[in-house]
């Protein structure tokens, strides 16, 4: 073996905000469900209790709390996070990921994914992207299962005496603040995937220390096979 690369999975392989959007459309047509005596029907209902959603979360508001509000609903948050965090999320790869993959796997390259989370949305994620047609679950960190998150340098040394043998180790992200502190002391290469404006975290690249900063920024992860 000559090669591994490891991925983030949140806006580098899928867009969190697709997930986000993706839940809140579960929840609008949960919450809306539980208006009884309205006079509007359940579906147009739900599509406007998710344009609520979407403004407050982009306004930085609690998309809960005005939901209920816009509602006249007392529904418990915790239900809403219930939802939330065990979602299936019905979202795709992002674009030019899934001929990334054909071509790394064919080279021979064993792909891993290092992501931060809870098992259960994250799982549910992996699932619904159909990731396990080029990761094998054991090349899967996902940090509340493993214990640790980024940037602890055990989340990428799993990887390293995985594969003992290899000495070419690439990780890639999108993350400044966290994704590449560890690789980067490992003596990875680290890659960052930049923003095409629709990550939920914004690179600040400007106050990231020097031995934060990926080695090279790609603006699609075709880069990394052409």
């Amino acid at each position: 073996m000559t090669r591994v690369i490891c991925f983030d999975l949140d806006d580098t392989l899928c867009k969190e905000i697709d997930c986000l959007k993706s839940a809140f459309r579960e929840i609008a047509e949960y919450s809306a469900e539980h208006c009884h005596g309205c006079s509007v029907p359940v579906a147009v209902l739900a599509h406007k209790a998710y344009d609520v959603m979407i403004a407050a979360y982009q306004e930085g508001q609690n998309a809960f709390d005005v939901l209920n509000s816009f509602l006249g609903l007392d529904l418990p948050i915790a239900d809403y996070l219930y939802i939330y965090r065990n979602h299936k999320p019905k979202i795709a790869l992002c674009e030019d990921v899934d001929r990334t993959l054909d071509a790394l796997k064919a080279e021979g390259v064993r792909i891993g994914l290092i992501t931060d989370g809870r098992s259960v949305q994250q799982r549910n994620k992996i699932k619904a992207l159909g990731l396990g047609r080029w990761i094998e679950n054991a090349d899967i960190v996902v940090s509340e299962e493993f214990g640790s998150e980024k940037p602890a340098l055990a989340n990428y040394e799993y990887f390293m005496k995985r594969y003992p043998e290899c000495h070419d180790f690439t990780y890639v992200g999108d993350n400044p603040r966290k994704d590449f502190i560890a690789p980067n002391s490992l003596g990875w290469m680290t890659i960052c995937l930049k923003d095409d404006g629709r990550n939920i975290h914004r690179q600040e690249f400007s106050t990231v220390k020097e031995e934060a900063m990926a080695k090279r920024r790609i603006e699609t992860l075709l880069e990394l096979i052409d």
